[in-house]
């Protein structure tokens, strides 16, 4: 028995099909993936942090987008739906008409599912990192209260700046200079497992 050839697509093809589907799919080298839909606490913790930081950064130089807004690394192909970006400054677009796809977040805030929390750690962290405005990646679990601030300083390397499992605790986002705080963040979530 063989196995059934993988079906490569061009980046103009995965958009052209992606502006018309009716739900998200990545891309990455040539290859479509469909995307799963989140848990209520997902959503949840997504709709906090977006109304936190939102409100935060209202009439100041940068703004937040959510999930819907589309992420491109030309460095390494991927196109992806991050759960909340921070832009600082005007941001930017792949050159077409439709300004759907974001090329220069500064932030980029992932709130972590069981079954991608693994991936969003690693390999798309390291994919991030090909994006040369990119300086804060924070990552907040929704089974667990638990979080993680990683940020890279001009010229510097990226370091853990802070790793908490207390409900009580604020994030600090550097890049904004705000403090964030998980109860706000986990407000209104539902059977979060203790943190181990």
């Amino acid at each position: 028995m063989s196995a059934l050839p993988r079906v490569y697509y061009s980046q103009q093809d995965y958009l052209e099909y992606e502006r018309k589907a009716t739900y998200k799919s990545e891309y990455f080298q040539g290859e479509i993936f469909a995307m799963a839909g989140a848990s209520r606490n997902h959503n949840r913790i997504t709709e906090n942090l977006s109304i936190s930081i939102g409100g935060y950064l209202r009439g100041k130089r940068c703004q937040t987008f959510s999930s819907d807004m589309r992420v491109h690394i030309p460095a390494n192909t991927l196109y992806t739906y991050p759960d909340v970006v921070i832009v600082c400054g005007e941001p930017q677009f792949i050159e077409d008409e439709a300004l759907d796809t974001l090329l220069n977040p500064v932030v980029i805030i992932e709130v972590l599912s069981p079954s991608t929390g693994g991936y969003d750690k690693d390999s798309k962290f390291s994919l991030y990192r090909s994006i040369p405005t990119f300086r804060e990646y924070i990552m907040v679990d929704s089974s667990r209260i638990h979080a993680e601030v990683w940020f890279k300083p001009e010229n510097g390397f990226w370091t853990l700046r802070q790793e908490t499992e207390e409900i009580k605790v604020s994030l600090y986002v550097h890049t904004i200079d705000f403090t964030l705080p998980l109860t706000d963040v986990y407000a209104l979530t539902q059977d979060l497992t203790p943190a181990s």
